[in-house]
């Protein structure tokens, strides 16, 4: 239908995630459209971010170097580590400006029906840092899913075992602010229950 190149650049588009056929067909002809150094400094954006980012050595976040900001910064606390499953989470518990820790990233979660195992992830990693690194908290930030929720119990005990002078804790879940009870579901205000605190 099109010109090989352009279905070549199609079909490339369309295996990002949430882009479908025809936005990738959107996205292919908006390319061709933009002048050339708009689309070449789009190529060029892509082929510097494959080249220079890599994972830091301490944390595994994306870094441009062998260690990554947050690492780096001697102001972070490294007594307190936050385990997330991916590096965009870190984004997320940044945004908070709440933790003044430092992260590890696992790189996925727990997940036997997908063939991801305790050894596809940085579990190993994390145990030998708690184990080097004097650590006084280790705070678990997976996912509220299935996977997430059995990838942090599998850690919790994990760090137990090897290290039971750190304190293990988990995100609290629960109720949204802003949101009305009769819409929540059973599960959702069973755990705002079972997390209360005192007011």
């Amino acid at each position: 239908m099109y010109a090989p190149p352009v279905q070549r650049l199609i079909t490339e588009l369309s295996k990002l995630p949430g882009v479908g056929g025809r936005t990738a067909q959107r996205l292919a002809f908006h390319l061709l459209r933009a002048d050339d150094e708009e689309a070449l400094a789009l190529a060029h954006a892509i082929e510097e971010v494959k080249q220079r980012i890599g994972l830091c050595e301490v944390c595994f976040n994306l870094a441009d170097g062998p260690r990554c900001r947050i690492c780096a910064d001697e102001r972070r606390d490294p007594e307190l580590i936050c385990v997330v499953e991916d590096p965009s989470d870190v984004i997320s518990i940044e945004r908070t400006h709440e933790f003044h820790g430092r992260y590890h990233v696992l790189g996925g979660a727990l997940s036997p029906i997908d063939g991801v195992d305790p050894e596809d992830l940085k579990i190993a990693e994390l145990i030998d840092r708690v184990r080097s690194v004097p650590t006084r908290e280790v705070v678990i930030a997976t996912n509220p899913t299935t996977t997430g929720e059995a990838t942090a119990l599998h850690i919790a005990d994990a760090l137990r075992a090897e290290s039971p002078e750190t304190t293990v804790t988990r995100l609290a879940s629960g109720l949204p602010v802003g949101a009305d009870l009769e819409y929540a579901d059973e599960l959702t205000l069973g755990r705002a229950l079972a997390g209360r605190r005192a007011v």
